[in-house]
């Protein structure tokens, strides 16, 4: 059974970072992808960033392309999103999600899901 759980929320002011973290496990765990999410209260769900497994691919949202940065550590199992200069507006859950066949920013295609990590910032 592949679980994945992410780290290193909290809470910050506008312009500061955060380094989220999400580590898979499972004996059986092969991903060809893997993405972040994120809900903001009263939005729906909103694709964030990917990065293949072979980490020879990566794609970021408009919105935090510049400030946001995708990388993993295969050796690691091990996926981290370093977000820089961040605005309120980024405030959301933030979600790990990780699948086996598709590059792609449609939510609905992975598998695996993190239980999310809370980001939180203040003007």
């Amino acid at each position: 059974q592949v679980k994945l759980i992410e780290s290193g929320g909290g809470s910050v002011q506008a312009g500061g970072s955060l380094t989220l973290s999400c580590a898979a496990s499972g004996e059986s765990f092969s991903a060809f992808a893997m993405a972040w999410f994120r809900r903001a209260p009263g939005k729906e769900r909103e694709f964030v960033a990917a990065i293949t497994w072979a980490l020879d691919r990566t794609s970021i949202e408009d919105s935090v392309k510049g400030r946001f940065i995708i990388s993993g550590d295969s050796t690691k199992n091990t996926m981290y999103l370093q977000m820089n200069n961040l605005k309120p507006e980024d405030t959301a859950t933030y979600y790990c999600a990780a699948d086996d066949q598709h590059w792609t920013r449609v939510a609905g295609f992975y598998d695996w899901w993190g239980q999310g990590i809370q980001v939180t910032v203040s003007s």
